[in-house]
Formats: C-alpha cells, structure tokens, sequence
C-alpha cells in the first residue's frame, strides 16, 4: 500500500473542507431562494389587494349615490361593465400584453344576498357567509380569496369588500375581484429573475470558497499551535496569553498573505536564487577547467583551488541562510519563548565578535543605559543582534569603532549598533531589506548572501517589533532593534 505522505493528508483536509463549505453554502443560498421565492407572491398579492381596496371603495361610493330610502338600485352598473368589457385594448406592461378588463364586482343586500354580479353567474345566491361579504355587513375589512374551480388553484380570485351606507346604516355590500391568474406572468417572472440572480451569485461565491477553503486549512494549524504552546506554559498570565494568540493570529495572516501570492512568490524566489548562484558556479566551472589544463604550477592550482573552496563555500551560505529563512517565513510565531535580558544579549554577541573585530583593529564599545527585558527566543534575538554586528564590522574602516547601545523606554527596548563606514546610498535604500540585495563591503569589495537583513526583518516581526537601517548625522550606519519590553519577574 502506497503510505500517506502530509501534501497528500493536506490536499485531502482541503477537500473536506471545500466540501463542507460548499454542502453549507449550498443548503445557506437554496434556503435563502426557497424563503426569497415563497415570499414573493404574497408580496405581490398585497400589492393587488391594495389596489382592489381602492377601487371597492370607490365602486360603493358609486352605489351609494342610487340608494332610495334604504334600498340599493344596481341599474346602471350592468351598462357600465359590459361596456368596460367590451373595450378593445393594447396595453404592453413589461412583459405583460393586457388587451381586455378582467375586473369583477358584485354587490349585496343587507343580507347578503347578491343584487348585481358583473359576470351575470350568481346573482340571487347568498353570499352571506362569505368572509368579504359578512365582514363588511358588520362594518369590518373584509377580503377573501376564492377558487372558480376549486380543484385548479390558476382560477383563484382575490376580493375586497366595502360597505354600502345610507346616512349611519349599511344596506349592502360591494365586493371587487381579480383573478390570481392576472398577475402571476409578474410573479414567475420575478422568481426566475430571482433564481438566475441566486445562481449567478452562487457560483461567484463558490470561486470564492474555493479559494478560501485552501486558507483555512491554516486555522486549523494556528489553533493546534497555541494549543501545544499552552501546554508547555508552566507560568500562564492572560497578558501573555493574549500577546500570544495575537502573535499566531499575525502569522496565519501573513500565510493568508503569501498564498495569494504564492506563485509569483515562489517564481521570483527561484529566479533571483538562480541568478545568485550563478556567479559562483562559473567562478568554480572556470577554475576547473584551468586546473585540467597541463604544465600549471603549483602556486597557481593551490590558487584556483582556494577559489573553488570559497565559491563552494559561498553557495553553501546562501543554500543554509536560505533555508532559515523559509523556515522563519512559515513560521506562525515563536516556538520557544522566555524572559531575554538584553543588557546580557549584548555583552555575549559582542565577546563571540572580538576575534573578527580584532582582525581589522576594530574597537567594540557597549553602552547599556538601563536593564531591559523582553519575552522571545534568545537563539534568535542573539542571532539578529549578531548579523546586525557583522554588517557593522564588515562595513567599518580598519581602526574604527563600532557601538551597541542599548536604551529602555516605557514601553520598547532599542537595541542600536553603530559604525563609521560610508553609509547606506540613496539608490539602496528601498532595496536593503530584500533578499539576494548586497552591497559590496569597502575593504574586500565582496558582497554578502544578501540574507542577513531579511532575516533579521523575520526575527523583528515574530517579536512584535521592527527592524531599521538609517545614515548616521556624522557619517556611518546605526542600525536599530526595536522590541517591545516585558517586565522582569
């Protein structure tokens, strides 16, 4: 059985994951539609039921004006409405062509027997028990939706109803329908509308899932890595808690960050390592081919072997600078943290740098003004102090002096290293912190990996701090290490 390697754990917790989201969404935007689509008939139905309360009131004060002594006289209502049906009409309403009057209107006695009927069907029956009808004989709203065929829901037909009176009392009532069937061309047309809408937006959002169901893989990671930090907290505060959980929180956003532009990321990271080393594999390709050539002298093979154990050398410092630094890159936050005094930081980095001070007759001056405190990871503090210290060192004149300085504010510590070399140019200085960027060094005119600030820049931001590189007034570089302090205890 072909075992089960972590991409392929990976892309299959991916894939649960889209799926899930998709599952979810899906059942979010049907029910969404389902409830969206359900309501916009009854809207619809309002809106209708509005106007027919409009017109039934209208219509009774029309009856009123034939009311003799109590009783209600429907003479010139069949006129009326066989001629409105019979009008010949075009009417294009959006996509509704309306060429015909499909207005009903009946009215009744006081007892709710109907007098007039527009269609000429019931007039004589009793309508009493209708809710239109016995609603407004007792002087309420009435309506009612009824079928012409009940077992066909198209034939239903909404009513309103409004009370005929003569001075205070009601002889009768006028009732005003309109078939369902006339506006549901409005109705199916919103709802398709409303359905290709929801699909439309469904399928832009599940691109979007699609893409967001690869970043949260992370989450997952991000709680699993405060979880195992928590448990090996022996001294626990809420500050650090806290502090903590907003460090991972930073490092999943920089991860969120980085995928999205991951390729182009990588493609450049490829191509600018590549071109890196391609100075050194000529340099060693050169030297090989000279030393196969006959009747070299020894002086000169021990002089093209050195050049080919340099080179060497100098692709494996970028090969191992490189992989700290994607290691501290796809670092969410720190692994190990602790109280760091950097008073002791100081005085360590700069006893391990006295033999390469020494060697240029470079002085090292440390100034301490205060103790200061910060919660980190010392290996890494000591190895940011230590490439900003040889930076400084390679840079300084033979016989110069480099400073560290250490100064303690409220709420930061600075840690500040100092020389006197020519400073950074103007055309570097946007340029400084990016990978593979070196400037050469004045006394060997060699340049560096060009990964040393970078890496720096990593340490600084998994301490919650920052990292800047400026000209000093009277000439040199000072450096400055900004963290911010943890009280002592």
């Amino acid at each position: 059985m072909r075992p089960r390697t972590a991409a392929s754990g990976a892309t299959s917790r991916r894939t649960r994951i889209f799926i899930g989201i998709v599952l979810v969404y899906c059942a979010g935007i049907a029910l969404l539609l389902y409830r969206v689509v359900g309501d916009i008939d009854p809207r619809y139905r309002e809106s209708a039921e509005e106007s027919l309360v409009e017109v039934s009131q209208l219509m009774a004060s029309l009856v009123e004006q034939d009311v003799i002594a109590g009783a209600i006289n429907t003479g010139r209502l069949e006129p009326l409405f066989r001629s409105a049906y019979a009008r010949e009409f075009s009417a294009q309403i959006y996509g509704l062509h309306k060429t015909r009057v499909e207005l009903r209107m009946y009215v009744t006695d006081r007892n709710g027997h109907v007098v007039f009927d527009s269609t000429g069907r019931d007039t004589g029956a009793d309508y009493s028990r209708w809710t239109d009808v016995r609603r407004a004989l007792n002087g309420e709203y009435g309506a009612r939706t009824t079928r012409d065929i009940a077992s066909d829901p198209r034939t239903s037909v909404m009513y309103a109803a409004a009370p005929v009176r003569w001075g205070d009392e009601i002889v009768g009532v006028v009732s005003v329908g309109k078939p369902v069937q006339s506006f549901g061309q409005f109705v199916q047309d919103a709802r398709s509308r409303t359905l290709w809408v929801g699909a439309g937006s469904a399928l832009a959002l599940l691109l979007l899932a699609l893409i967001m169901s690869v970043w949260l893989v992370r989450p997952f990671g991000l709680i699993s890595d405060y979880w195992r930090w928590l448990r090996r907290q022996r001294d626990l505060t809420f500050g650090r808690m806290a502090r903590r959980a907003a460090d991972t929180l930073r490092g999943g956003l920089r991860e969120m960050r980085d995928a999205l532009t991951g390729r182009s990321y990588v493609a450049e990271y490829v191509q600018t390592f590549t071109h890196e080393i391609k100075s050194p594999l000529s340099a060693i390709r050169g030297a090989a081919e000279l030393l196969q050539e006959a009747g070299m002298s020894e002086a000169e093979r021990t002089h093209f072997l050195a050049n080919i154990a340099n080179e060497t050398q100098r692709i494996q410092d970028i090969v191992d600078r490189m992989m700290q630094l994607t290691a501290l890159e796809t670092q969410r936050a720190l692994d190990r943290s602790e109280n760091v005094a950097l008073a002791e930081l100081l005085h360590e980095v700069a006893a391990a740098a006295q033999g390469a001070a020494a060697k240029r007759q470079i002085r090292l001056h440390v100034n301490i003004d205060s103790q200061a405190w910060v919660e980190g990871d010392p290996f890494l503090l000591r190895q940011a102090v230590s490439n900003l210290l040889d930076n400084a060192i390679d840079f300084s004149p033979a016989g110069a002096e480099v400073a560290l300085a250490l100064h303690a504010g409220p709420r930061e510590a600075r840690l500040t290293v100092r020389d006197h070399g020519p400073g950074i140019p103007d055309y570097a200085r946007d340029q400084i912190f990016e990978k593979f960027y070196s400037l050469a060094r004045p006394h060997s005119h060699k340049r560096s990996t060009g990964l040393g600030l970078a890496f720096v820049k990593e340490i600084a931001t998994l301490h919650r701090g920052r990292i800047e590189l400026a000209n000093a007034p009277r000439g040199g570089t000072i450096a400055t290490l900004t963290l911010p302090l943890r009280s002592p205890g």
